[in-house]
């Protein structure tokens, strides 16, 4: 059944490859983004399309719309971004929970929140589980988009018990591909780029600290499958239990971008955790999921975005 579907922050990384999944199974989208991290560039593909609506405002600015579905991932999602500005990112995270959630009851549609893998802060438990209920610096440099996600939660579940709302809440793990901002300090991006440029790449430490990285349509299959599953509302890990560390995939980009940049360590960034694995066994019971595109894979889809988007700068 078609339906009309919001999605705030659609004009962001994750947000926009939604919106084109959403679009190709032939419902009606409008994406609400006040484009401060999501870009236009990302959805211009999608100006002309007879479905697609672009909205431009702040989810912390209250709005009424009649939707059947709401996808909340509004919120800067990489360390130079929140921390631009911490209190406009709580208050995305905050705000924009109240106000999509306080629409979800009004219209009652099914409202689904993007979480993430920070809610567990730099874990003593590994790989995280859904039960685990993390280790958060509230006062630190990155609490407010790890504490604003937390409360984003904590709202998503008192308005399921409290109202009623029709609730889905992933926990994001790292994701990259196509679409990700070059400036965004993200690691797959930043080693990414500074390969293409021949530059240094700058690994932290001593790079032993470890990630799991899931392509963007794998990520986006799981929302997709989460908001099509029937008395579940979660929290659900989204990610790829493959683990790397952060030392094997700089060696991975040198590699497949034939690079010849070197690579250099700088001192850890403060509160950087030293383990991010999702246990994804919730996910594979409750939603069939799991990743299915290889790093590898991934990697060379996302160098080739670079390629032609550094070209083009």
């Amino acid at each position: 059944m078609n339906q009309r579907i919001l999605v705030t922050g659609g004009a962001g990384f994750l947000g926009s490859h939604l919106v084109d999944r959403l679009l190709d199974k032939g419902h009606e989208v409008i994406c609400l983004d006040n484009l401060f991290t999501g870009d236009k560039s990302n959805i211009r593909h999608l100006l002309q399309h007879p479905r697609f609506e672009l909205m431009r405002w702040d989810v912390t600015d209250p709005f009424k719309i009649e939707v059947d579905q709401i996808y909340n991932l509004a919120c800067p999602a990489s360390p130079v971004h929140y921390q631009y500005n911490a209190i406009k990112t709580v208050k995305t995270s905050v705000m924009g929970a109240i106000n999509c959630l306080g629409l979800a009851k009004r219209v009652k549609a099914r409202i689904f929140q993007a979480s993430t893998s920070e809610v567990y802060g730099d874990p003593q438990v590994h790989p995280q589980v859904e039960s685990y209920r993390g280790s958060v610096n509230p006062i630190g440099i990155r609490a407010c988009y790890d504490e604003g996600k937390r409360v984003a939660e904590t709202l998503f579940f008192d308005y399921h018990r409290q109202n009623g709302v029709d609730i889905r809440v992933v926990r994001i793990f790292n994701t990259y591909g196509p679409r990700m901002n070059p400036d965004d300090g993200r690691v797959v991006s930043n080693f990414i780029v500074q390969a293409l440029r021949g530059e240094n790449i700058t690994v932290y430490g001593e790079g032993q600290q470890t990630r799991s990285f899931c392509y963007v349509d794998d990520l986006v299959e799981g929302f997709v499958r989460m908001m099509e599953t029937e008395d579940f509302t979660g929290p659900v890990n989204l990610g790829n239990p493959g683990e790397f560390t952060i030392l094997e995939l700089a060696e991975a980009v040198i590699r497949l971008t034939g690079s010849s940049s070197k690579i250099i360590q700088q001192p850890l960034p403060e509160d950087d955790p030293l383990q991010r694995k999702p246990d994804i066994t919730l996910a594979r019971e409750k939603l069939g999921w799991e990743p299915t595109v290889p790093l590898e894979e991934g990697l060379k889809r996302t160098i080739q975005f670079f390629e032609k988007l550094l070209a083009e700068g």
